[in-house]
């Protein structure tokens, strides 16, 4: 039986502004109190797992040790079959030391040249652990298709050129609560809330 959230204050171990308000918005209707861990002047650490969850799990568990707070972590990224599932877990390495998504949607676009294979996929992994080390870990996914050019200026990352399975819109061209809806995350939380806070 996966441990509850106890309710109060809950540490988000992002320093990414996109995925706090993603977030942020996802945990609201539970009244949980939510800060960033880049707000509490914690570290950003290396993500030196070989896998979506064990980054999650690493960051998780860094951030509840270093606030004395639950925390909640997510490691995601996109991940296209044709290059052998790159960028995956070096997602927004791809986009340079400044995190240029830019450069990293023309990254994808020149890597995959010619080739006719444009499926593609996001995954989510969640963990949240607890000061003492216990973690619970929840993954989501969501299929689709990369377009060119990048269509879209909402979201973040690569949202642009991701067209989810059955939409004509891309995650830039979606209104949040339509990404929500849908999502890779979203996908995540669902998980995550009928195990620990529903």
């Amino acid at each position: 039986m996966a441990r509850r959230f106890p309710g109060g204050k809950l540490v988000l171990a992002t320093h990414n502004p996109g995925k706090a308000r993603e977030i942020g918005a996802l945990l609201a209707p539970f009244g949980v109190e939510v800060v960033a861990a880049g707000a509490l002047g914690l570290p950003e650490p290396e993500e030196t797992g070989s896998t979506f969850a064990e980054n999650a799990a690493l960051k998780a568990r860094l951030a509840a040790a270093a606030s004395a707070l639950p925390a909640l972590a997510d490691d995601s990224g996109l991940a296209v079959p044709a290059l052998g599932g790159d960028p995956g877990i070096h997602s927004a390495r791809w986009g340079g030391p400044d995190k240029d998504f830019g450069r990293a949607m023309a990254e994808v676009e020149r890597r995959l040249g010619v080739t006719a294979d444009r499926r593609a996929y996001f995954v989510c992994a969640l963990a949240l652990a607890w000061p003492d080390g216990h973690v619970e870990a929840f993954e989501g996914t969501v299929d689709g298709t990369l377009v060119v050019p990048p269509r879209g200026a909402l979201g973040f990352g690569y949202d642009p050129i991701f067209l989810p399975a059955g939409s004509t819109l891309t995650f830039g061209e979606m209104p949040p609560e339509a990404k929500h809806a849908i999502s890779h995350r979203a996908a995540a939380f669902r998980r995550l809330v009928a195990a620990c806070f529903a």
